[in-house]
């Protein structure tokens, strides 16, 4: 069984955010595995459906960000599951609008809800994909930027980026990490490194 984890804001008042990147990263994963309804579990939204030889479960969690981490520590603990068995999808203000980063493990990046979860399970060895939202102006505040809208001329590139991250994130069931990486990713000489 694997465990896909969408990261963003449950509410109204979030959607079209920068920091729900992760939400729609995993919408657009239930479309292309043609799965419609969801259930309200684990303090989550899940989708669960049937590919790659195993069970798919996609995750939204409703804890909100900084939270993360309790949601999907309760579902690998439910399911037995260990951290390899989870990916997660979160945005990233250190990757231009649209990019991608996959990695197999690494720090939280000055992410909240990725240092909730490292909290919560207990290690940093567990896969992500990260989706570029754009560089932080330096003069932005991180908390306004990230619970921002997308500016016009961006949207297509971020939607775009979104909808390659659910891709690599079928790469990676379909053809494991490695071959994702080699794929996906690509050098950034002005990414900021989480590792």
């Amino acid at each position: 069984m694997r465990v896909i984890a969408g990261l963003g804001n449950p509410g109204r008042n979030f959607k079209g955010t920068r920091h729900n990147a992760g939400f729609e990263a995993v919408n657009a994963l239930a479309r292309k595995l043609s799965v419609y309804d969801h259930k309200v579990k684990f303090r989550s939204h899940v989708f669960e459906t049937f590919a790659y030889n195993e069970k798919i479960m996609l995750v939204k969690p409703q804890t909100f960000m900084n939270l993360s981490g309790e949601a999907l520590r309760y579902i690998l603990a439910f399911y037995r599951l260990t951290p390899e068995d989870l990916i997660v999808v979160f945005d990233d203000v250190s990757l231009p609008a649209g990019d991608i980063r996959i990695r197999k493990k690494g720090g939280t990046g000055g992410h909240n809800g990725m240092k909730s979860i490292i909290e919560c399970i207990g290690t940093e060895d567990f896969t992500r994909v990260r989706v570029g939202i754009g560089l932080k102006p330096p003069e932005a505040p991180l908390i306004d930027y990230v619970l921002a809208r997308f500016a016009p001329e961006e949207t297509d590139k971020i939607m775009a980026g979104i909808n390659t991250a659910a891709e690599a994130v079928l790469k990676i069931l379909a053809d494991g990490v490695d071959k994702s990486m080699a794929v996906y990713n690509k050098r950034l000489t002005n990414e900021i490194a989480d590792e």
